[in-house]
């Protein structure tokens, strides 16, 4: 057992280790090089990421169409001339940028575009991924994979191989989010639904959910929901949830992961850079997990205001999980106050960040970044022990880090502390 002289030892120790340990990335936008383009990576992709899009129109007047009627390089252009260059790269998505380019031995300070791109161009794409995947300290990510999603369902239909790192996840928004949409593609695909949603074609619907369980073996069900979700209430989704989805992922042992707080192209010019945060009312979590107990939840809110509400529904439910911090809550000030917030409420019981990565390369930086502020938090937890009199070990502080970065995501999955 090794024994820590003092509190400066201690904090190095907790550095050391959250910068070294394994990580579980147990939400991403990802793909295996098998999906092909789906597969986003490189400098023109991390430019035009959603992010720097929305932070470039403070600056720019230009209509949105004409942005979007430029290709690729012309935006990343853009972006790189009024972000980086005519304006100091301060924002959280510009500086993970820069941090990328370090990690990959780049020179941020040269300021050379085209440099970077040709280092990208040159990667090809299975070295990409395996670097990144270095680089970052992901051992293991799980994706979000949606059947109504024309290219993606092309993949997983013509026999996918898949990679044992990458897991998957089944994404319900097209189902619960838009059921006459929904309705209409699963008639084509040959299930007897009707829009009425009686009990034939709620069995149906339960029949697709099982096909693509089957066939994705995903490790958990997703849904990114409105701040208005409600449950129960008079609607398609409310009688879905009930009826079919948390039946099949009670019957599959698979987790329900709840994303709550999204408001969807409150300025559609902008596309996918276009929505935006409420506040959602944590009663619904509370009515599901109460309601269902056994089924297993896990839950990210979207708005600040929701995070002390959700430590607390997690302090009265063991089988909600709560995880990450999402989105617009994935910014340092934000990691920082939420992880010590839950980590005064929880303990070490949920986890506490994922990437939501959408370019291959954001998981360098968005690792790279959360570790500094977790470890920032648990060195403060664990140099107040220290003052109590009680010695945290070495051995204790490596397992309680190895939990919060994965272990804690697949005991909840049922694997008992390990990786599928």
């Amino acid at each position: 057992m090794m024994v820590i002289a003092n509190k400066e030892e201690l904090t190095r120790l907790v550095e050391e280790t959250v910068a070294q340990v394994p990580i579980t990335d147990i939400h991403t936008h990802l793909f295996t090089p098998e999906f092909g383009p789906l597969l986003l990576r490189g400098i023109d992709e991390l430019l035009t990421y959603h992010y720097l899009v929305a932070e470039v129109f403070r600056w720019i007047e230009m209509p949105y169409e004409e942005f979007w009627r430029l290709s690729k390089k012309e935006q990343a252009d853009l972006i790189w001339r009024v972000l980086f260059l005519e304006h100091s790269p301060v924002s959280e998505a510009c500086r993970g940028v820069l941090t990328v380019l370090k990690a990959f031995g780049l020179d941020p300070g040269a300021r050379d575009l085209e440099e970077y791109r040709a280092f990208f161009a040159a990667l090809p794409v299975e070295t990409h991924v395996e670097r990144v995947l270095q680089l970052s300290g992901v051992a293991r990510l799980v994706m979000t994979n949606d059947p109504f999603a024309p290219e993606e369902r092309a993949v997983w239909l013509d026999e996918y191989r898949g990679d044992p790192r990458f897991c998957a996840a089944l994404r319900l928004d097209a189902l619960l989010n838009d059921w006459e949409g929904a309705c209409r593609k699963l008639g084509e695909w040959g299930y007897k639904v009707a829009s009425a949603l009686d009990p034939a074609a709620m069995a149906e619907v339960r029949r697709f959910l099982n096909d693509w369980i089957k066939r994705m073996n995903p490790v958990y069900l997703a849904v990114s929901l409105p701040p208005d979700f409600l449950w129960p209430e008079d609607s398609a989704r409310a009688r879905l949830i009930a009826e079919a989805v948390l039946p099949l992922a009670a019957e599959h042992g698979l987790p329900f992961a709840m994303m709550i707080g999204v408001k969807k192209l409150v300025n559609p010019g902008l596309r996918l850079a276009g929505d935006s945060v409420g506040k959602a009312g944590i009663e619904t979590v509370e009515r599901l997990c109460a309601s269902f107990p056994r089924n297993k939840f896990m839950l990210t809110m979207l708005s600040r205001e929701n995070q002390h509400e959700g430590c607390v529904v997690a302090r009265k439910f063991g089988n909600l999980l709560p995880f990450g911090c999402w989105w617009f809550m994935n910014n340092p000030s934000l990691v920082e106050e939420t992880t010590r917030m839950r980590v005064e409420l929880l303990g070490l019981s949920f986890v506490p960040q994922h990437s939501d990565a959408r370019v291959l390369d954001q998981l360098i930086y968005k690792w790279a970044h959360s570790r500094k502020n977790i470890a920032r938090v648990l060195s403060e937890k664990y140099a107040d022990l220290w003052e109590t009199g009680w010695r945290p070990t070495a051995e204790e502080i490596r397992r309680d880090v190895a939990g919060l970065f994965g272990e804690n995501f697949w005991r909840f999955l049922g694997y008992g502390g390990k990786a599928a």
